[in-house]
């Protein structure tokens, strides 16, 4: 008799018990046994981790950045009549740090312990260059979209010759981005970012400084 109560309790327990998350599963409530993934995980199996992380941590960063620039911009200039071009260009930069915050997930990539630096130091540079009026946020758009499209061909090569099928999602995405980011570039030319006093030190001295946040993003 004992015999046979012994199991059939062990199983009632069982039964009543709640199914515990593990690695990546989740238990659907009124659901039973059915499972489904915690969150979006991209299969490590042949993935050049160290390359990947570098090409996401960096690119996050950049795009934090990007977004700050711009915030700085709009708190000057947004009332301005160039107030919507730059909020247009914000808008992108949004749906860009978005997708990499999704990706940083997907691919467990830790971010730059430099965010706050950037976060700071954007703000600075996007509200620093909307002082000098129009033309001056423009030739700061035009001298970072230009360094973050020549940095994300440099990504699409690195990626293409890694492996152009495995990394094929990442690719789309960097290739996409890096067309708007010229677009950027280009509306930043068209409202006469040139015309900007000692145009091409301003530029320089902005690239530099991009140089540097990528050199020191992709490592820290």
């Amino acid at each position: 008799m004992a015999a046979a109560v012994v199991p059939a309790l062990r199983c009632s327990l069982l039964q009543r018990r709640p199914l515990r998350c593990g690695p990546g599963v989740r238990a659907v409530p009124g659901a039973g046994a059915a499972l489904r993934p915690c969150s979006s995980r991209v299969a490590q199996d042949g993935i050049n981790q160290p390359v990947i992380d570098r090409i996401i941590r960096v690119d996050h960063a950049g795009e934090y950045g990007a977004n700050r620039i711009y915030a700085g911009q709009m708190a000057v200039l947004g009332r301005s009549s160039v107030g919507p071009v730059i909020q247009q260009m914000w808008n992108q930069e949004k749906n860009h740090l978005k997708k990499f915050n999704e990706l940083m997930v997907a691919y467990r990539v830790r971010p730059t312990v430099l965010l706050p630096f950037w976060n700071v130091a954007g703000f600075v540079l996007g509200a620093g260059s909307a002082l000098l009026g129009k033309k001056g946020a423009m030739a700061c758009t035009v001298a970072v979209e230009e360094s973050i499209s020549e940095h994300y061909n440099n990504q699409i090569r690195t990626l293409i010759e890694e492996d152009p099928e495995k990394y094929k999602e990442l690719l789309q995405v960097i290739k996409q981005f890096r067309d708007e980011e010229q677009e950027h570039h280009d509306i930043g030319l068209e409202h006469d970012a040139e015309a900007t006093p000692a145009y091409s030190v301003l530029k320089t001295a902005i690239q530099l400084g991009c140089k540097a946040a990528i050199f020191l993003s992709e490592r820290i």
